[in-house]
């Protein structure tokens, strides 16, 4: 639907923000001036009760081309356990959802008008607030308008989290450290990721993450925190050669590794990136979880989005590590593929189950802008499955885990996902992964290392968590690796450093 004009009394940002996303969720396009449209304008205007829990009216007027006016009034009122602000903006998205939905008929968002990256936080804290779990899902779809099926899932995801979420403890801490390289960019990649450079400049950007490594080490003893885990992302960091790539491992070990970790994951992505020397080196430093990450088991495909691998290579690589090492294994799937249907999804379901990987990852897909995937649907008209079809595609597949016995266990969602999905790490009991419960969840501080990493740091002391970044451009990084080693040691001292008396 195009729309030539959108008018809101309001300029505040995230009321601004809020009408954008429901308009996005329903492909609604504002055209301007310039463009053909279905319609001459959308007008709307929300009125806040004074009462609390507040109510807000929501009136819609749509003007025709030709003028004529439609108007359209909503009422939605807050929760009493619901912070006054967060009810008004819930009832304005509610609201605005409802008039799509009823004026032209559309069938329910499977989410509703839940969008945020992390679903489960609301879960998690009516779970906190005394809530029980059979309560929670009548209460996301009164509240969210969220599908049976959406909200059972997320219940059940945030309820398998508990036990490993109690684990954690304010002082305990995760590391993630960011190699910056593949061997080729992926059609659908927006990571911040650069082509493996030659040795040269290899050496040079290992000799700063030797210091970003030390430093972090550092900080990590000397305000006594504890790594309950190691994870090594990217990127594909195992696109490093193999003297790099050992070399990269053993500096990890050694500065982090001891009794407290349960976890040391190695994101190994594809098969073009692997060698013996290279399983003999995540063996020899203790790696326990490796990530093996098809996307999809379709030849075709695998051409299509420019992986230089078959499915017989990915078949070779999970066999071989799994022969070197006691290891878990993950897989990821990516659901919505350029030219791909159902029936590829559930033979590559059916590929990937026979493997019998210790957890499996469905994708849905995310259209970046900053991919070759956005730019060539522009210029050479390249075609994704519509939603419909990415349905069924999350149907097969997720039909497939569970009935291979594999159940969900973490869950995030991104903008511009096909289907209006979600991905959602699926384990065997005793196979999850903690890292990935702790990233998605917010629970616990994790030390970024490396290339576009991210140190988030637990507000024991402030009450809410705060990030630091390290640039995503790779000559920033290595020209200003100083800069974000002090950014991060006083993000960490101000939360965790013992106060003076």
């Amino acid at each position: 639907m195009r729309i030539r004009s959108l008018t809101i009394n309001s300029s505040a940002e995230v009321i601004v923000k809020i009408v954008r996303e429901v308009l996005t969720l329903f492909k609604v396009e504002i055209v301007g001036r310039a463009g053909e449209a279905d319609y001459a304008q959308l007008s709307v205007v929300n009125r806040q009760s004074g009462c609390e829990p507040p109510s807000v009216m929501t009136e819609v007027f749509l003007f025709a081309n030709n003028g004529v006016c439609e108007q359209h009034t909503f009422v939605s009122t807050g929760q009493a356990d619901e912070a006054v602000r967060a009810a008004v903006h819930r009832a304005v998205k509610r609201n605005l959802y409802q008039f799509f939905r009823m004026r032209f008929a559309l069938p329910p968002a499977p989410w509703g008008i839940l969008h945020g990256v992390r679903p489960t936080k609301i879960v998690h804290r009516w779970l906190r607030s005394g809530m029980s779990a059979a309560e929670i899902p009548a209460r996301l779809a009164e509240d969210y308008a969220c599908s049976a099926e959406k909200a059972q899932l997320i219940t059940e995801v945030a309820v398998r989290q508990l036990p490993f979420l109690a684990q954690s403890a304010p002082r305990t801490v995760s590391i993630y450290v960011g190699i910056p390289f593949c061997l080729s960019r992926c059609l659908y990649c927006s990571f911040p990721s650069n082509l493996l450079p030659g040795r040269e400049k290899l050496r040079v950007f290992m000799d700063v993450l030797s210091r970003d490594i030390q430093t972090a080490a550092e900080d990590v003893r000397a305000l006594g925190l504890t790594v309950q885990s190691i994870y090594i992302g990217g990127g594909t960091p195992t696109s490093l050669p193999n003297d790099f790539f050992a070399e990269m491992l053993k500096m990890v070990y050694n500065a982090f590794y001891g009794t407290s970790v349960i976890e040391f994951t190695v994101e190994a992505g594809r098969p073009d990136s692997m060698t013996a020397e290279k399983i003999a080196a995540m063996r020899e430093h203790a790696v326990t979880r490796v990530s093996v990450n098809p996307q999809s088991m379709q030849a075709e495909t695998l051409e299509r989005i420019g992986r230089h691998h078959s499915p017989e290579d990915i078949v070779r690589m999970v066999r071989e590590i799994r022969a070197a090492f006691d290891v878990h294994i993950n897989m990821d799937v990516i659901l919505g593929l350029p030219g791909e249907t159902a029936a590829d999804v559930q033979r590559t379901m059916a590929a990937v189950t026979a493997l019998a990987p210790d957890d499996i990852t469905l994708h849905a897909l995310a259209l970046k802008r900053g991919s070759n995937l956005r730019r060539k649907m522009e210029t050479e008209h390249i075609e994704l499955p519509p939603d419909a079809e990415t349905l069924r595609m999350s149907a097969a597949a997720v039909c497939a885990v569970k009935e291979a016995g594999y159940r969900p266990y973490y869950l995030y969602r991104q903008g511009y996902m096909s289907g209006d999905l979600e991905n959602v790490g699926y384990a065997r009991a005793g196979a999850e992964s903690i890292y990935n419960i702790q990233i998605m969840e917010e629970r616990q501080t994790i030390v970024g290392i490396g290339g576009a990493a991210t140190t988030k740091v637990l507000g024991i002391r402030s009450g809410r968590m705060r990030s630091a970044f390290h640039a995503k451009d790779l000559v920033t990084y290595l020209r200003d690796v100083d800069i974000y080693i002090e950014k991060r040691r006083a993000l960490l001292r101000a939360e965790y450093e013992e106060e003076t008396p």
